[in-house]
């Protein structure tokens, strides 16, 4: 059963919470229309009728043995407000409409109780009940206002009970929905934070929703401070370092340009700075960048022009439009570049692709080399990872940031990096994945 209800419950918090509130609700009123509104409104039905057949049953004891009848049944039936008249040669039969509930029990009664009944017609005259007796003493029909049989508002009280149900209803949902709104409201919060934006919350509502939506300024003012003492602390080591780095550059160039080991420690300090700038890059993330409407595909177009200026094949499928969303430039383009520059380094010919969901914007950058096993790709993303000697610095690989860094940016994006074998080239695929 709860297998089978999970799937078609609303997906929204108000939309459940409303559900909660309406469904106890319907089943209170069905349960007092149905159960408690019709057998009291048959009981009441029951003692109506009953009267009335006392009623018939004295006309018919007195036109009994008359030599008229019917004068003397119209004689008896004047003083209850009862008419009587010959019944008509069709006479006979029960009728009443399918949804005359009361009309169902009067004709019950009237049939259980009074003799020589014939039938009982609540249909063919608006407001009356004609009873049809014969051939004992006379073949009559006699005719009894329908409000002295039923009562003429057995629909009052589903009716109010419908109306105060739905006034009460809207009345809790506009409630509700005040206090489910801080949630929504602190929902959009932390997603947006999730994908690097920052957007401006109050607490508001119930206790416990006051209390997480403090934690959660109180822990995002954390993470950002973090963020910025890092990005300072990185700053001041970016300095300090490259100051020894330009002295040991310049010292180098005052040396022999034809001694080998002055050429071979140029070499170390080129890839000394080239390490920082990795490391650095890795470090910093995209936290010094504040996010910008852009045109992925765009962006991804001047990536490839870089790389193809460099001397790398690199094919590119642009989207059929622009597809501008909020990030941050840099940071995705540096995180392009090296997915870029991983499948130059490693294969022979890349491709591009810049293709749009609902959701997402899926970059993917496909190679022709070895790629990566599937056992290890979930350890290629993690930093300073070389899955094999091809990748190590000193051999013209990399240090080990390129995909830790792309995953990285892809986190703060709100999305993911993932890898995978490329079904066009025979290599690896990497997906970078942009929330929109």
């Amino acid at each position: 059963m709860i297998a089978w209800l999970a799937p078609r419950m609303p997906r929204g918090l108000l939309g459940r919470a409303a559900l909660i509130l309406v469904l106890p609700i319907a089943t209170i009123l069905l349960i007092v229309s149905v159960f408690f509104g019709q057998r009291h409104f048959d009981d009441v039905t029951r003692q109506m009728v009953r009267s009335v057949e006392l009623e018939i049953r004295y006309v018919l004891e007195r036109a009994a043995g008359a030599s008229d009848p019917v004068a003397a049944a119209r004689a008896a039936a004047a003083p209850f407000e009862l008419r009587v008249d010959p019944a008509p040669p069709d006479a006979g039969g029960n009728r009443r409409d399918f949804l005359d509930l009361s009309g169902r029990v009067a004709i019950e009664v009237l049939n259980w109780h009074i003799p020589h009944v014939r039938g009982v017609d609540v249909q063919t005259e608006p407001g009356a009940v004609r009873v049809f007796v014969g051939p004992e003493p006379a073949d009559l029909m006699i005719t009894v206002p329908r409000d002295r049989v039923t009562a003429n508002n057995p629909h009052q009280l589903p009716v109010l009970m419908f109306w105060s149900g739905l006034v009460l209803t809207a009345i809790a949902f506009v409630f509700l929905r005040a206090q489910l709104d801080p949630i929504a409201r602190l929902a959009a919060a932390a997603e947006a934070f999730g994908k690097g934006r920052t957007v401006p919350v109050r607490p508001r509502g119930a206790a416990e929703v006051r209390a997480a939506a403090t934690a959660f300024l109180e822990m995002r003012a954390r993470i950002e401070r973090q963020i910025e003492q890092r990005t300072l602390l990185l700053s001041g080591v970016s300095h300090d370092l490259r100051t020894p780095l330009t002295r040991l550059k310049l010292g180098l160039a005052m040396l022999d340009d034809g001694d080998p080991e002055v050429a071979a420690l140029r070499g170390d300090v080129d890839e000394m700075e080239r390490m920082l700038e990795a490391f650095l890059a890795f470090a910093r993330g995209d936290a010094t960048e504040a996010p910008v409407l852009a045109d992925v595909g765009a962006l991804v177009a001047r990536a490839v022009a870089d790389a193809r200026r460099t001397g790398q094949a690199v094919d590119y499928a642009a989207p059929a439009d622009p597809v501008v969303v909020p990030l941050r430039a840099d940071a995705v383009a540096r995180a392009v570049a090296n997915l870029i520059g991983n499948a130059a380094r490693h294969a022979s010919r890349a491709a591009v692709a810049v293709q749009t969901t609902d959701r997402f914007v899926r970059i993917v950058v496909e190679d022709d080399g070895p790629g990566i096993p599937k056992a290890r790709r979930d350890e290629a993303m993690r930093p300073f990872t070389r899955l094999d000697p091809a990748r190590d610095p000193n051999r013209g690989g990399g240090v080990g940031l390129g995909l830790a860094i792309a995953a990285d940016v892809a986190r703060s994006h709100g999305g993911s990096l993932r890898l995978s074998e490329s079904v066009a080239l025979g290599g690896l695929r990497a997906e970078l994945l942009l929330s929109r």
